[in-house]
């Protein structure tokens, strides 16, 4: 039944990438809206290959509701923000995370893991790298008469190149250089067309803004403003047909603002909104041969062109776009700077995947070591990969170390 399971889920992720949302919803002449079958807001949600590059896989962030653009610097910064890099306060630290997937269902080898690191330069320059490799376990494979052809190990990974640099004494930009590859069951066959692994390219362009705030009533106060611009690159294709698919771009902004109130304690309110740079799925009225020459348009178009329309391209305008945007806040407090409680809150509008949940997270942080743990709560009936899941990253920050003379 687990077999059976994993395989449906590969092909969904598969065919989510083939397929564009049409005909699912029914379009109302009185308000120019459509609507699912049960008369409730159209769910459109947009879809991407390659959508592991979105998963969250620091259990920092994840203990504060996903929220990373903008938080202070560590070696997991190369995912959300290359541009912080060079902002981190040790010059050399590497970090490993390992996150189930799926755990709620049985599954016990459906995992992402995650090994990053960087090194400064200089005071002006940094350099980070990181590998992602997301596994979705053993799939025994048959034909179509059910009968077993071969047992295949579905995966993806991700091996991404970072520099950041100051541009000024409060100003810092990033570039980040990535190659994708997606295995999900190569040399199998869907409706006579064999299946290959994906391969991308892409980069990150980030930027970060940090300044002090002046407080008579803190010790310290610093406010961090990032920008990212993540997974801008070619499209991907598993066939030998000319039709690719986007991966998911995004755009995303974040700020933190960190008070230490004294030596000893510490506490940092952080916030970030993203939403997918790719088209949304386009509605049409009627299912014709209009209508699918729209979606083959709109599905062919480069992918800077669809950068560019993914802010104006919703079927019901401005407010559907709106709904685009996930929101994640989060809170961290550090007690000197060895113990840190963390909580957070994750939000995506019910049209766009309904995807809510609460975050808590602790961290402990002795000498060159630092351990991050996360939980997540569900807050709705919408499944998530990670209910009631731990996780957990490893930090050294070998910059701390001081040998003894």
């Amino acid at each position: 039944m687990k077999n059976i399971f994993r395989l449906i889920v590969i092909l969904g992720l598969f065919a989510s990438t083939q397929v564009q949302a049409q005909g699912n919803c029914w379009f109302n002449p009185d308000d120019g809206k459509y609507y699912n079958v049960d008369g409730s807001p159209c769910t459109n949600t947009v879809v991407t290959a390659v959508p592991f590059l979105r998963i969250v896989s620091d259990a920092r962030s994840a203990g504060m509701g996903d929220a990373g653009i903008a938080i202070s610097a560590d070696a997991n910064a190369i995912h959300f923000n290359a541009s912080k890099l060079v902002l981190a306060e040790e010059d050399v630290a590497l970090s490993a995370t390992y996150t189930p997937w799926l755990r709620s269902l049985g599954l016990t080898d459906v995992y992402l893991a995650y090994l990053t690191g960087y090194k400064k330069i200089d005071d002006l320059q940094a350099i980070g790298a990181s590998l992602r490799f997301f596994s979705l376990g053993s799939i025994p494979f048959t034909d179509v008469n059910g009968e077993p052809l071969i047992t295949g190990r579905p995966n993806e990974y991700e091996v991404a190149l970072a520099y950041s640099r100051k541009l000024t004494d409060n100003f810092t930009a990033g570039l980040t250089g990535k190659f994708i590859y997606s295995n999900l069951a190569a040399g199998q066959q869907i409706n006579s067309e064999v299946i290959e692994a994906g391969i991308s390219g892409a980069a990150d362009i980030s930027f970060t803004y940090q300044t002090e705030l002046k407080s008579s009533s803190l010790e310290d106060s610093e406010l961090t403003v990032g920008l990212a611009l993540t997974n801008i690159g070619s499209k991907i294709t598993y066939t030998a047909s000319i039709n690719k698919d986007f991966i998911p771009a995004n755009f995303g902004l974040g700020a933190a603002w960190s008070m230490a109130f004294d030596d000893y304690n510490t506490l940092t309110v952080t916030g970030d909104i993203n939403k997918l740079m790719v088209p949304t799925p386009l509605l049409c009225d009627t299912v014709d041969a209009a209508c699918i020459q729209k979606v083959n348009e709109r599905r062919n178009q480069s992918p800077v062109s669809a950068i560019f329309g993914s802010f104006s391209d919703a079927p019901e305008g401005f407010s559907e776009e709106i709904k685009e945007l996930t929101y994640s806040i989060g809170l961290e407090y550090w007690y000197d700077k060895q113990f840190a409680v963390r909580a957070g809150y994750f939000s995506e509008h019910n049209q766009k995947g309904g995807r809510k949940f609460l975050t808590v997270g602790l961290g402990l942080k002795y000498n060159v070591f630092g351990l991050n743990f996360s939980y997540l709560v569900p807050t709705t009936n919408q499944r998530n990969p990670l209910d009631n899941t731990l996780r957990f990253s490893l930090l050294f920050d070998f910059g701390s170390y001081e040998p003894q003379s």
